[in-house]
């Protein structure tokens, strides 16, 4: 049976998705409060969590305590109490919780840990409550990493908490992979990097010698594929992410190759093919060899991604006269329209729930990052600005990340992120210029 907790926040999540605004939570029975399409967010307490042995413990629960709660409070749903507020801390992890000094500030979730340094080692326990119930969300919640990693443990916890509270998977142990941009526009460098969800741990993976564009994270995550010009046109490469080594797909000479993608296997890629004057959507092996054409239409072809059961890909195309989105099936057979609406649809990518197809739309001079079922139905746009474009999914299907880039003669590119219902925008932390990003899986 739901706790009242579980039911106030899963509640919340099910009426952003249908952008009406869920309930906040009263003293007495739970209910859901239409007012103007704005969620009011959960109030929680994350106390820094308690040392329990080892050196500079107490630092290390404090860092820890804090990366929770930016990752919760960053999705929107949540809203941390000060600690300045609270009536009664949290000195020792296996005593009572004093659930009356919790209500009383309102605090509705309540998350508390401890830590245990060993060495380089990391033991960190957390407990997760209901306060209102009076309960505990799960038990015998554990990680153990290294001092070097303590930002992915923390990561983990919010990812537990986010899971435990929401009725989703969480996201936030998970990395982009991107491209990053430095200097004036006219000679601007591009390299590709990786880093944390919340753009921490930046660490490059090419030099600025050639022009980089579109990396996609593998379904694993240590595999990337990307577009170099590197010999002076588009060609795709495949990058081991660990050992940074990279080969060159092959694709045949004198001919163009670009927009790639995986399968959700990881062993197909799917891409776009310049020969002559035509562009068509071809697919093989990430070994290389064996390629299959799958369009074949004197129009341009491009962007596919495949659907989460890989039976589908959908893609953008010119062919009825201005830049739409189509579906077909892998086996082959007649593409199908999916979009109708007013403007030019492009950069399709299949959310990972399957449910979804999240694009870049431009009309009436502006540019948009939307969303819309697999059939085309309730599109919806989140976003609107000089320039927005190449949108990814969050592992869960419920955070999208896109490039934003601002009018003027420097045209800076910076990352954004949005949640499906079109609230919560925020501009990604990031060292530079960044453009392109790819979403990986939640890591091991």
């Amino acid at each position: 049976m739901l706790t009242r907790l579980l039911t106030t926040v899963l509640f919340a999540l099910i009426a952003a998705l249908m952008l009406a605004a869920p309930a906040r939570a009263q003293s007495g029975p739970l209910r859901i409060e239409i007012t103007e399409g704005v969620i009011e967010p959960l109030p929680f307490a994350v106390p820094d969590f308690v040392p329990e042995g080892g050196t500079d413990a107490a630092s290390w629960g404090a860092r820890l305590a804090r990366v929770v709660s930016e990752d919760l409070v960053g999705t929107g749903l949540f809203r941390e109490l000060p600690s300045s507020a609270y009536i009664s801390g949290i000195t020792s992890f296996s005593s009572p919780v004093q659930f009356a000094d919790w209500k009383a500030i309102n605090a509705q979730a309540l998350i508390t840990g401890a830590v245990t340094v060993q060495g380089n080692q990391l033991v960190v326990k957390f407990r997760i409550y209901d306060v209102f119930a009076g309960t505990e969300l799960g038990s015998g919640l554990q990680f153990v990493g290294t001092t070097d990693g303590w930002r992915r443990m923390a990561h983990k916890v919010a990812d537990q908490v986010y899971a435990r509270i929401t009725g989703e998977g969480g996201y936030f142990d998970s990395r982009v992979v991107f491209v990053s941009e430095t200097g004036p526009k006219d000679d601007r460098k591009k390299r590709l990097a990786i880093m944390d969800y919340d753009g921490e741990n930046v660490q490059y993976l090419t030099d600025s010698s050639s022009i980089v564009l579109a990396p996609r994270f593998s379904p694993t995550g240590d595999r990337v594929l990307y577009t170099s010009y590197e010999t002076g046109f588009p060609r795709i490469y495949v990058l081991d992410v660990g050992s940074v080594q990279r080969r060159v797909l092959e694709s045949g000479q004198g001919t163009m190759s670009f927009a790639p993608r995986f399968s959700p296997d990881g062993q197909t890629v799917l891409f776009s093919l310049t020969t002559g004057n035509n562009t068509d959507i071809y697919a093989m092996s990430v070994s290389g060899g064996g390629m299959t054409r799958l369009t074949s239409a004197p129009s341009i072809e491009t962007a596919p991604s495949f659907s989460p059961d890989g039976s589908r890909i959908v893609f953008e195309s010119d062919r009825s006269g201005t830049q739409q989105l189509y579906i077909m099936p892998v086996s082959g057979g007649e593409p199908q329209r999916i979009s109708f609406g007013q403007g030019r649809y492009g950069t399709p990518v299949w959310s990972p729930r399957g449910d979804m197809i999240a694009f870049t739309k431009q009309a009436q001079g502006r540019f948009h990052i939307g969303v819309m079922r697999t059939d085309g139905s309730e599109e919806r746009l989140l976003t609107a600005s000089f320039l927005d474009e190449g949108p990814t999914w969050a592992p869960n299907g419920r955070v999208i990340m896109f490039t934003r880039e601002t009018q003027g003669a420097n045209g800076a590119a910076s990352l954004y992120s949005v949640d499906i219902s079109g609230r919560n925008l925020k501009r990604v932390r990031t060292p530079s210029g960044a453009s392109d990003p790819s979403w990986g899986p939640l890591q091991n």
